[in-house]
């Protein structure tokens, strides 16, 4: 199921706890951040992955974010990446939670979702989040649609299912064809296969995506 590290040819692994003591809101890593060697990990946690080299590169630190499935075996898989995931009240939402829960809900709901993107924003004197998903259908209902999104998140990340009762008081959908998302990033010179839209927005880009959504006459719930 995962990818075996190599652990005997010249590499050395250290693997930071991906959470809010090591990193701060924006994927930024901590000073004097944890860090574990290999025996110490756990299966099924995050961790940020640093790497040496015999070839001179040291503590690098590649961007993504890992969880061991077989310790024994020293098997990973790639989760996320570091700058790539919203913690506005210690949610901790990675990447991999999102994917998992938007294909859950478009199998459940019989719809064809190619792009989304998911934005931090306050509500009142706490937080929201503000997910706009693009898909093929007409007529979605976006009510069912966040109360689904929002179950399969809590199922998928206990951090996210504890916040929904505290500090993280609200989700807004916004359903959008998946030519809005690809107009934006023609607009920003990105199209091609070897670019990405972003699965989280977060500062200046923010509003950039929600101005051009309007300049465009989408509508946005919220």
């Amino acid at each position: 199921m995962g990818m075996e590290l190599v652990c005997d040819n010249g590499l050395f692994f250290e693997f930071i706890p991906f959470n809010q003591q090591n990193f701060d809101s924006d994927g930024t890593l901590q000073p004097n951040a944890e860090t574990l060697m290999v025996d110490q990990v756990e299966e099924g946690v995050e961790y940020a992955l640093l790497m040496s080299t015999c070839s001179g590169a040291w503590r690098y630190l590649i961007g993504d974010t890992v969880k061991f499935v077989n310790k024994q075996r020293g098997e990973i898989v790639i989760t996320g990446r570091t700058k790539h995931y919203l913690s506005l009240c210690g949610e901790h939402l990675s990447v991999d939670n999102m994917n998992k829960a938007i294909d859950l809900v478009s199998d459940e709901m019989g719809l064809t979702v190619k792009e989304f993107t998911v934005c931090g924003v306050p509500y009142d004197s706490l937080f929201a989040h503000h997910w706009f998903i693009g898909v093929e259908e007409d007529n979605v209902d976006t009510d069912l649609l966040k109360k689904k999104l929002d179950a399969r998140l809590s199922e998928l990340n206990d951090d996210y299912a504890v916040e929904r009762k505290h500090a993280l008081k609200e989700i807004f959908v916004t359903v959008l064809p998946n030519k809005a998302f690809y107009g934006w990033m023609e607009s920003k010179g990105k199209m091609g296969g070897q670019h990405k839209f972003p699965r989280v927005f977060k500062n200046f880009l923010i509003d950039d995506w929600k101005n051009f959504l309007k300049q465009n006459n989408y509508q946005i719930n919220s």
